[in-house]
């Protein structure tokens, strides 16, 4: 007996004639992300991807757990191989199942023929299996609805596989397949939610992050890059664009009125962002704005800042309130990062009394007190990228 993983494909599934190129991606995903567990065979048919050890030493449990935030895929079977016979399957639900079959109160048995050549038909390879465990485990009640131990046996082109209780996946599309897309970093809760949530979409990440040294410290820059190596779980390997942001902010202070210090700010923030992305081949860049949950998140104030960017800006939390990002968050394991008491640079000279309502022409009007090009020039030079993996 020899166990594999059988990961079912979600939405891949309703793709046309370009199918097998999310099918090649997600399988790429897939190598690289199990690379560091172990050996294996990895390939697509019938709409499930097989993911075979070519070593029996290899540790499955730390396989689930790397295939389990790779998306492209609804659900993760661990499976027991065996030969297309009755009784060889019977003897391996027997063992591969025997402690849950022991430990379960109700179950039903789920039968899938897809070889067609196989004598029995899918209900009477489930009749079959089915009675006989129950014969060797007495104890053992059917229910059909809610079972508290489902039993699946799939005879394949192959060989036949059985399986209980497929563990959940991360859902989605294959990171890659829908481009790139730069997202804005902080130390905040929402940022990473929101690359997560676009990732999830099939979309590679680059980070870029804002940083004011000496008003933020040393442990606000490896607070983020700490946030960016939990989204290298779901995304791969990340590169994280570190912007140094002080002399604009300074510039800022220095010449332009207080309530429109935040606006300014990220004004420059998505247009140095804009450079990065273009530089990456990025196609959007992605924020973790929420309307309405500081001044500078409103939809004018979200209008203004948006207008000197040509990419398209994504913003996946945007209708969203805290709790459901903080949800998120949690799930991604970045909450608890993310609230460490060290500041970004958002927080740096912030107006007592920000505008809500910008009009566009009135921002205009005092970033040309500013030599713009020329600090967005300067910043960009100073980059300093940090790849993560």
């Amino acid at each position: 007996m020899r166990e594999i993983l059988l990961l079912k494909l979600g939405e891949i599934v309703l793709k046309g004639l370009n199918r097998g190129m999310f099918e090649q991606r997600l399988v790429k995903n897939l190598t690289w992300r199990l690379r560091a567990v172990g050996e294996f065979d990895i390939y697509c048919l019938q709409s499930t991807i097989y993911v075979e050890p070519k070593d029996e030493s290899v540790d499955m449990d730390a396989a689930v757990d790397a295939v389990s935030r790779v998306f492209g895929i609804v659900s993760i079977c661990r499976a027991a191989e065996c030969e297309k016979d009755m009784d060889v399957i019977l003897d391996t639900a027997l063992e591969f199942l025997a402690d849950r079959l022991e430990t379960a109160r109700t179950f039903k048995v789920d039968a899938k023929r897809a070889d067609k050549t196989f004598p029995k038909k899918s209900p009477e390879i489930a009749m079959e299996i089915g009675g006989a465990l129950h014969d060797r485990f007495p104890h053992l009640k059917v229910d059909v609805e809610n079972p508290e131990l489902c039993v699946k046996v799939e005879v394949r082109d192959r060989m036949a596989y059985v399986h209980a209780n497929p563990l959940p996946g991360a859902g989605g599309m294959p990171v890659g397949i829908n481009g790139r897309a730069a997202l804005l970093l902080s130390g905040g809760i929402d940022s990473p939610v929101a690359g997560y949530m676009i990732a999830k979409r099939g979309v590679s990440l680059h980070g870029i992050h804002f940083f004011s040294y000496p008003y933020t410290s040393e442990r606000a820059k490896k607070k983020v890059l700490e946030l960016g190596e939990k989204l290298t779980r779901y995304n791969g390997r990340l590169r994280v664009s570190m912007v140094p942001f002080t002399k604009i902010q300074e510039e800022i202070r220095a010449h332009c009125r207080e309530d429109m210090f935040t606006l300014i700010m990220r004004r420059f923030m998505m247009r140095i962002s804009e450079r990065v992305a273009r530089e990456y081949d990025c196609r959007a860049l992605i924020t973790g704005e929420s309307l309405g949950q500081v001044a500078s998140q409103t939809m004018e104030a979200m209008g203004v800042t948006g207008a000197v960017c040509e990419l398209p800006v994504l913003r996946p939390v945007v209708g969203m309130d805290k709790e459901e990002i903080v949800r998120i968050a949690r799930k991604i394991d970045t909450f608890e990062i993310s609230i460490l008491p060290y500041e970004d640079c958002c927080t740096v000279f912030t107006p007592k009394h920000p505008k809500t309502k910008p009009r566009k022409y009135d921002v205009e009007a005092e970033e040309a007190k500013l030599p713009v090009e020329e600090l967005v020039e300067e910043a960009v030079a100073q980059i300093e990228v940090i790849t993560l993996e």
